[in-house]
């Protein structure tokens, strides 16, 4: 069995997308507020991209971080694309609403992983990175070229990043994708210690995930990390879904009969949703963003709630969580 880096104490942590700007535009000083509201709340796992905000996220992170005592806290970023700074009018169309004035590549080399690492280290200000995830190495993000950038990787990320655990200079590794084929195809190719699987396991769609995904991460001894446990707000009523404005069919209903049910318990379907990720045992940590200190703190509020088993059988029993689901004993 592989040692762990993430353990109970990181059950949950905090996640870079809001902070870089993905669906409003935070300031530092907003951003900063989340974070110390975090690092109050006793959080210790966070997580961050460049490509957040085009590396802005990133240099949030770190400058709040390197305040902080290094042993105390665990820190992730990811590799796979490559950033360098262009005027304002080449800042290319993305997701982020305001972003820094950066174009990017990617690339799954040796020679760019370790080029991305360098680059994150001086833009965080901190002196190691303890896990690296391969990001986005995934047909939703770079389409047909997957196969390109899959082999790509399977003779440079995935042998370079192993060296480097085994060097001890980052303390773990694996995939940080959207989709469960890359980590499937990962695991297969290499020995990775952690993945970051998004949008592919929450209370409202884990179907997939619990046939595919969880017995093959539990053979090689792999935990997972949560990203999109709230399928990116959709649990909150924010109206997108894994980070799109199109909400797949039947997806509203499902949330409401869950919200209603919850309502029975009094309980909030956020508490739900939180607890039924960590119930499956090859989940080390969900790591929710947040634009908002509040936010953080109803995420810790949703993992200290008390929810009743009597709730997830009545879930089970209507069909609205998958019968081989693990659920929260």
């Amino acid at each position: 069995m592989k040692s762990h880096i993430l353990t109970e104490k990181h059950k949950l942590g905090l996640g870079g997308v809001a902070i870089g700007t993905a669906f409003e535009k935070l300031t530092d000083e907003e951003s900063y507020e989340v974070l110390q509201k975090a690092w109050d709340l006793g959080i210790r796992y966070y997580d961050t991209s460049p490509w957040y905000g085009l590396t802005k996220s990133e240099r949030r992170f770190g400058k709040f971080l390197k305040n902080q005592n290094r042993d105390e806290f665990v820190f992730s970023t990811k590799v796979g694309r490559l950033f360098k700074e262009v005027p304002e009018s080449e800042v290319p169309p993305t997701m982020w609403k305001a972003p820094l004035h950066y174009d990017f590549e990617h690339n799954y080399t040796s020679d760019a992983i370790k080029k991305s690492i360098e680059d994150s280290l001086e833009r965080s200000g901190l002196s190691y990175i303890d896990i690296v995830y391969i990001h986005d190495l995934s047909e939703d993000q770079v389409g047909d070229r997957y196969p390109y950038f899959l082999k790509q990787a399977k003779e440079g990320a995935f042998k370079i990043l192993s060296e480097l655990r085994d060097q001890g200079i980052i303390k773990a590794w694996g995939m940080g994708v959207n989709k469960i084929e890359p980590i499937l195809d990962c695991l297969e190719a290499a020995d990775p210690d952690i993945c970051l699987s998004a949008t592919q396991y929450s209370i409202l769609e884990h179907e997939d995930a619990v046939d595919r995904l969880l017995p093959a991460v539990k053979k090689a001894g792999v935990r997972l990390v949560s990203g999109a446990g709230y399928n990116s707000g959709f649990i909150n009523g924010r109206p997108r879904y894994n980070y799109k404005d199109v909400i797949p069919k039947g997806m509203t209903e499902k949330r409401d009969k869950i919200t209603a049910i919850a309502k029975k318990y009094n309980i909030d379907i956020v508490d739900a949703a939180l607890q039924f990720v960590l119930a499956a045992d090859e989940f080390a940590s969900i790591i929710p963003g947040a634009s908002k200190p509040q936010q953080v703190q109803g995420n810790v509020n949703a993992l200290n709630t008390d929810i009743p088993l009597d709730f997830w059988k009545e879930l089970k029993y209507e069909g609205l969580i998958y019968e081989k689901a693990q659920i929260p004993q």
